[in-house]
């Protein structure tokens, strides 16, 4: 039977660790001094593999920040504290010399790259390992639940991990995310080896290293197209722009997320409800605030008719010939029964876009996937 709760006790000991968030000794609960992080780091240079995870904020304030990073080890799961007056490069130097164990590493790794991290030597996905054995449930709680028996209480979806001092409820929870990370690798390593499917991991994870270095820059003449802002007209269009921009001015001079001074939905019925010739004061907005509001309104509805955007072309389905249809059709064919076969999803082999790019561009496109995922399209 499952256990409920977060970390287990000192009687788990078993399958769990005893965690009570240091070492064994008067270890503080949050990282956020030089000397307890240097113990941290001749920890980890003294082993070859660790867990990490990180959380951070994106919702109380205007730029997302790393608020947390945590790091499984085997005799405990500890905090740091990045908010802290500290010194992170030896702890990053740290990690880049093991093995990083991580669930959905994609995001971890580009919290870390923010803080300055180098290059992992090596990253242990355990959510795309668990694909990768054919598991039908990869969460990391539905993992934790399968393998240790435990079932981890649901976290919390609002918190405010700048929180300091930290909740007792959120450290335990931050734990909990690194706390079984390690001994679920060894298992699905000892699976992934006995399947001969370790190769694919690494190539997987590999890429996954790769693709979080990518900076995603904000395109200023796409980024305020929300949703419901396809209906608006040229003009409207132009009102809901103006606010938008507005409104990353507001958000970003008093550090809250956009959505707490205007939602999007509120963007777009103002800038429809203006272009009508209606009057728009939104309720909540200080008289400074909803100056600016006006100000740039009136800019906007101002504007001459060339500068009002236009709007983007569709992004229509290719049309493809009918040997180019036959040949997505043979190669899902393939696709599917392999995926069957190996008892893993299909979209793992290749997703649908990567086989009809392949069916259009031949060599060019089949060069996009892996080695193990080209040479199982070509079985």
């Amino acid at each position: 039977m499952a256990r409920s709760g977060l970390l287990p006790g000192r009687s788990d000991t078993e399958e769990g660790r005893a965690n009570t968030g240091g070492s064994g000794h008067d270890s503080p609960a949050v990282i956020d001094i030089p000397s307890a992080l240097a113990g941290l780091v001749a920890r980890i240079a003294a082993t070859d593999r660790v867990g990490v995870d990180t959380e951070a904020d994106s919702l109380h304030c205007y730029r997302e920040k790393v608020c947390l990073v945590q790091i499984g080890l085997d005799e405990a799961d500890e905090l740091v504290d990045p908010l802290a007056a500290l010194d992170l490069a030896p702890l990053l130097q740290a990690l880049s010399g093991v093995e990083i164990v991580m669930h959905g590493a994609d995001f971890d790794l580009r919290m870390l790259y923010r803080l300055g991290f180098g290059a992992p030597s090596a990253v242990f996905d355990t959510m795309i390992a668990a694909r990768l054995t054919g598991a039908p449930r990869y969460g990391y709680a539905a993992l934790v639940a399968e393998h240790f028996g435990v079932a981890l209480t649901k976290g919390p979806q609002t918190a405010n991990w700048a929180l300091r001092p930290l909740p007792p409820r959120l450290a335990q929870y931050a734990r909990n995310d690194t706390h079984y990370l390690l001994r679920l690798a060894e298992r699905l390593g000892r699976r992934l080896d006995e399947l001969g499917r370790r190769a694919w991991l690494e190539e997987s994870c590999r890429r996954v290293v790769d693709a979080a270095r990518v900076v995603r820059e904000r395109d200023p003449e796409t980024e305020w197209r929300v949703r419901g802002s396809h209906v608006l007209r040229p003009r409207a269009a132009a009102v809901l722009r103006a606010l938008w921009r507005w409104r990353e001015r507001e958000a970003e001079a008093a550090d809250r997320p956009p959505f707490h001074v205007l939602s999007n939905a509120d963007l777009v019925d103002a800038a429809g409800r203006l272009d009508r010739g209606e009057r728009v004061a939104p309720r909540g907005l200080r008289s400074g605030r909803l100056a600016r509001f006006t100000s740039a309104v009136e800019e906007a509805l101002d504007l001459d008719e060339a500068e009002w955007p236009r709007r983007p072309p569709g992004r229509a389905r290719p049309q493809f010939t009918r040997a180019q249809d036959r040949r997505v059709a043979a190669l899902r064919g393939r696709r599917d029964r392999t995926a069957k076969e190996l008892g893993i999803d299909a979209d793992l082999i290749a997703p649908r876009a990567a086989l009809e790019r392949i069916a259009v561009e031949g060599d060019a496109a089949r060069a996009a996937l892996l080695p193990w995922q080209q040479e199982l399209l070509d079985d």
